[in-house]
Parts: C-alpha cells; structure tokens; sequence
C-alpha cells in the first residue's frame, strides 16, 4: 500500500501523524502552563482523545501496513498514551497513578529519542516530549504545580516543533543546517 496522496501533494500518513502529534502537545502543554485564562490541561482531553488518540492509533497501523515501523510505533504507541491520558483525566485517577502514567509513557518517549531516524530534529521532538511528560511525572509525585508548568512549556514547545516539521515537509521548508562545501547552506532534510 501506498501511503502518499495523490495530485502530486507532498503528504504522506507521516506528515499527518506530525501535525496531530504536533496539535496535540501544543494544547496539551498550553493547557498546563496556565498561559491562556481559564484553559486547563483537562479542556485539550477532546483533542487527546480523537486527534491525539485515535488519528494517531490509526496512523500506526497505515504506517506499520506501509512498511515503517518506526512511524508505525510511535503512532500507534502515542495514540494510546493520549486516549488513555484523555480517559484518565479531570481526577479520575490518583496522583500517584498518574505520575506512574507520566512516567511509563515517558520511557516510550525516550525510547523514540533514542531510535528517530530522522536526525536531531526528529530526535528533538520526541525528547521534549521525554522531558515534559518527566516534569510533569514528578510534579504529580510531589505535588509541585511549577513543575507541571514547565512541563507544559516544554510540551508546547515539543508540539510546535513536531508540527514545525510537517509542514516544512509539505512546503519544504529547511529544517536542518548543514555545510555544504563550507558555505554555510541551509539545506531541507
């Protein structure tokens, strides 16, 4: 199967597994940063759920079914992190149990840190995401609403990131520097 769209777009299940990656770490991340007045981490559980959830469960399967497992299981392996996340949100659970969440969740992102194939920057995403569901882990072990903040610049920053990324692929914008012949070029990657 092929999962490039036709009429010659530059889309691919990847992109959009990015951008719903993306989209769901920013309002994941804003809505624990107290930025916005009157918007929690519990008003992004819709986005979670279907966005972050289901659309990137889905993709997994498309891109294991493609023949890219790494794709195959970072979608599929976030996809459940944030329908679990979305279901488990608003105080259905402990803290405790959520920061054990957090945390096993974590390790899946730097699992994906470690293998992103795609250089630092894809490698960057997927440790922002490390880090911010870290901070966030600790902050419900410990009761420290600074840290759940930090935590939710860092996933904002993640999200803008991954979603940076996508749309570089479809316009083909430049998302590496690299030397070529000592020049100094940015080249797209």
């Amino acid at each position: 199967m092929d999962n490039d769209v036709s009429a010659g777009s530059k889309a691919t299940t990847s992109t959009l597994g990015h951008i719903a990656l993306g989209l769901t770490l920013l309002a994941f991340g804003i809505g624990h940063t107290g930025v916005i007045d009157g918007v929690t981490a519990a008003d992004s559980v819709s986005l979670a759920t279907y966005v972050g959830g289901l659309t990137l469960f889905v993709l997994g399967v498309l891109e294991y079914r493609g023949g890219n497992g790494f794709n195959g299981t970072a979608f599929a392996g976030l996809g459940a992190l944030w329908f679990t996340w979305a279901n488990a949100a608003g105080g259905k659970v402990s803290e405790d149990a959520a920061g054990t969440f957090l945390v096993l969740f974590a390790l899946l992102a730097l699992t994906l840190a470690a293998a992103a194939p795609g250089g630092l920057f894809s490698q960057g995403v997927y440790a922002l995401q490390f880090l911010s569901l870290l901070l966030l882990a600790v902050s419900a072990f410990a009761d420290a609403g600074s840290l759940a903040k930090a935590g939710g610049w860092v996933a904002a920053v993640g999200g803008l990131l991954a979603w940076y990324g996508a749309t570089a692929a479809l316009t083909g914008w430049p998302v590496s520097v690299r030397r070529a012949s000592g020049s100094g070029a940015v080249a797209a990657g």
